[in-house]
């Protein structure tokens, strides 16, 4: 019965490192457009929090939200850098929750999502107040297949796939700062534009004859 279980698991993860390869593959046809980086930032949070409620009823982790007022409109594909944010969502979620299942009543799951304007663009900010990531597993933590989390919890898709979204796809940065006890924060830097690799065809062709 052991050995059926273990089977299972690896067999349900291997399903789903499948599934996101897949999805990955399915991924980059949309075309960048210019979007409300607040109410985008704002809507995945909410699909994600609401994902995780439908799934786990009894769910109770905080989730704060601090936008900065001047983040203002970014030149992104919005349905990629959706996924991204709903991804870090539902890891800090799955950290304070597990968290809060080892600690007790005594600990208050949260997580605070805060936007900022920078120089260069805008930066989207997932902080959580869970255990937190062992500084060994931060050197691989956008590796293909590396996952901290339980055997069949986690394909190890999702962290290298974001990451591929953000720098690959828009030109931007995804970076984590943590350390054990201390919780996390997963940090989304966005240009205001997108490489020129990834602007619609027509915008390609204005721009070489100096539209």
């Amino acid at each position: 019965k052991a050995n059926a279980e273990t089977i299972a698991k690896h067999g349900q993860r291997a399903d789903g490192i499948v599934r996101g390869m897949l999805q990955h593959a399915r991924g980059g046809k949309g075309l960048p457009e210019p979007v409300d980086f607040n109410a985008l930032v704002d809507e995945h949070v909410t699909l994600a929090y609401h994902g995780k409620r439908a799934h786990a009823p009894g769910l109770s982790v905080q989730v704060e939200r601090d936008f900065a007022p001047d983040a203002g409109e970014v030149v992104v594909v919005p349905q990629d850098v959706g996924r991204v944010l709903i991804n870090l969502v539902n890891n800090a979620i799955d950290a304070v929750q597990a968290r809060a299942d080892a600690e007790g009543a005594g600990f208050a799951p949260t997580v605070r999502v805060r936007t900022v304007r920078t120089a260069a663009g805008v930066e989207a900010r997932v902080e959580d107040n869970g255990g937190g990531i062992p500084a060994e597993a931060l050197a691989r933590i956008f590796e293909p297949f590396f996952t901290t989390k339980p055997p069949g919890a986690g394909t190890g898709l999702g962290l290298s796939i974001s990451h591929d979204i953000i720098a690959q796809g828009h030109g931007g940065a995804l970076r984590v700062e943590s350390a054990l006890g201390k919780g996390a924060t997963f940090i989304v830097s966005l240009p205001r534009t997108v490489p020129a690799e990834k602007k619609p065809a027509a915008r390609r062709k204005k721009a070489a004859k100096g539209d």
